[in-house]
Parts: structure tokens; sequence; C-alpha cells
């Protein structure tokens, strides 16, 4: 085997998490894949995982090759595309990380189509309660809420996007009334406890800085349900549970359809804008270049304009 068939094998290994799961993905024998990792080891002089049947864990070296070796299939596979006629079919492998409920929702219908366009093309779309480390787990994309990092990353924005507090009918005819941003005191409140480290503390901007110069607010909730997911306080929001901070993307057909109501217009939950994010060195990719155009030029008019 060449040093890029090993390369291509330890990638698979580990991204499998197991020799279980690296045998039955390579269509291999346990005791095959165990012996080729073996060989491997052998040729390099070091151990890349400490493994059983179930679990491999990588060592710094593992994790050193498992890295260097992902930039350096990445750039073998772009070489090869761009010597190719510029029509011929993508090719390669397509690595995608993303959150659960947006990735279920959005992304994973248009890896869906960009699929059926490009059938040479492995993608690998891994859906996570937090977004994966970007430098970890070598995914060529990852898309992210909130402010891109000033790094070495090239952001595209995939969807403007921002919090935005509600409430069900039902909720709204028995609780206190909620005038001002202080009143949230007084209400029972449905905490998503997510991204943000301090789950309790909502933030807001003024709706119309221009006129009424207002600095942006951060006001302490409370109550009794609280979830690390999303959609299960959006129900309990539409069971008339409490008030509700949640994204636009995500709540506003429950708005349009009058079952969830924009509390307080004065004011606005701070923009959560989606990008997805793909490193310097991968600028020149067809397949990475092709892909987030395809994503940002479909992504329009799957959620409506924020208001």
């Amino acid at each position: 085997m060449s040093a890029v068939d090993d390369l291509a094998f330890f990638q698979r290994v580990a991204q499998a998490g197991s020799l279980t799961g690296a045998a039955r993905e390579l269509g291999l024998s346990l005791s095959a894949v165990s012996k080729r990792l073996q060989q491997l080891e052998t040729r390099l002089g070091v151990s890349l995982a400490a493994r059983t049947t179930r679990r491999l864990a990588l060592t710094a070296e593992g994790e050193r090759y498992l890295k260097r070796g992902a930039m350096i299939l990445d750039d073998l596979g772009d070489l090869e595309n761009s010597l190719r006629d510029q029509s011929a079919a993508l090719s390669g492998r397509l690595r995608i990380n993303a959150t659960f409920g947006f990735g279920r929702r959005h992304v994973a219908p248009l890896i869906s189509r960009f699929a059926a366009l490009h059938p040479q093309l492995e993608l690998l779309l891994e859906l996570t309660s937090f977004p994966a480390g970007l430098d970890e787990q070598g995914f060529d994309i990852n898309i992210r809420v909130g402010e891109p990092p000033e790094s070495r990353w090239i952001a595209r924005r995939l969807l403007a996007n921002r919090r935005v507090l509600c409430a069900a009918p039902s909720y709204l005819a028995q609780a206190p009334k909620l005038e001002r941003l202080e009143d949230l005191a007084r209400h029972r409140c449905l905490i998503v406890r997510e991204i943000d480290s301090d789950y309790s503390l909502w933030r807001f901007e003024a709706a119309d800085e221009a006129r009424t110069p207002r600095t942006p607010r951060a006001i302490r909730v409370q109550g009794r349900l609280a979830s690390n997911d999303a959609e299960a306080m959006t129900r309990m929001a539409l069971d008339g549970h409490g008030v509700l901070l949640r994204s636009w993307w995500d709540v506003h057909e429950h708005l349009e359809r009058g079952e969830l109501v924009a509390l307080l217009p004065q004011w606005k939950g701070i923009r959560a804008d989606f990008h997805l994010l793909y490193a310097e060195r991968a600028r020149d990719s067809a397949r990475i270049r092709q892909f987030v155009d395809f994503m940002v030029n479909e992504m329009t008019g799957r959620v409506p304009p924020l208001p």
C-alpha cells in the first residue's frame, strides 16, 4: 500500500471511531482492519491510537497524522480536479458539520440536492448538539451561528437571522403584562441551554437605534423549564408554558400562523446570522467553492427575510 492509501485508510478508521465501525464501513473483517492499522504503526514507528473493538482514542501522533493527512488528501484531490477539464465532474470527499436543528431542517435537504448534481462526490454530514471545534475532526465546511471568527477561516453568510421574543396566545391570556424588558422578571421564561455560556441572560438591542439611541440590554430571566434541545422548548412555548427567545428561522412559521406572538416590538433579540466557514488554504478547492456557492444561492427563499 502507498502512503496515500495509508492516509485514506486512517482517515476512515478515525472517523468511524472504532475498529468495528471501520470494518463495517470499509467492508473488511475486524482482524483485517486491526492488522492493517498495526502495519501502519510499524511503518511509522509510532502508536496512532489506543483501541478496543468498540472505541478508538487517538494519540497525539494519531491526531497529527489525521489532521495533516486530511490536508494532504484534500490538496491531492484539488490538484487532480484542477488538471481535468473544467466541465469534469466533481470528485473526492466533503465533510460538513452543523448543529442538529438547523442541520436537519435546512442543511440536509440542500446537501441532498447537491449530491444529486454531483454523483461522484462523497459527502459526509455530521450533526452535533454543539458546534465542533474549527480545528477538530478535519471538517471541510463548518456551519456556525453568530459572528464568524477573525482567523484563517473564510466566512460566507448563509442566512440572516436574529432571536425573537415570543409566546403562545394561551400563555399571554393569563400572564402578567409585558410592556418593558424588566417585566420579564415576572414571567415564566423557557430557557434553552444551547451554545451561549450564560443561558439565562437574554440580550436585546433597540428596534430603531437611529430614532431612539439606546445601548444593548441584557436581562436575567428565570423559569422552571429548560432544555438543551431548542425544538423541545419551542414545543413548550406552543403549549403555553412561557416566554421563549428563539431564532427567527425556527419560529417564523408559528408566528405567521398566530401560534406564537412576537413581544416587545421596541426591542429585538441580537443578530445570530449563520455562516459557512472554510479554511483559507481551501480557497482554490473546486468542490468547496461550488458547494458554498450552491448553499448560499439555494438558501435564498427558504426562510423569509427578517422583519
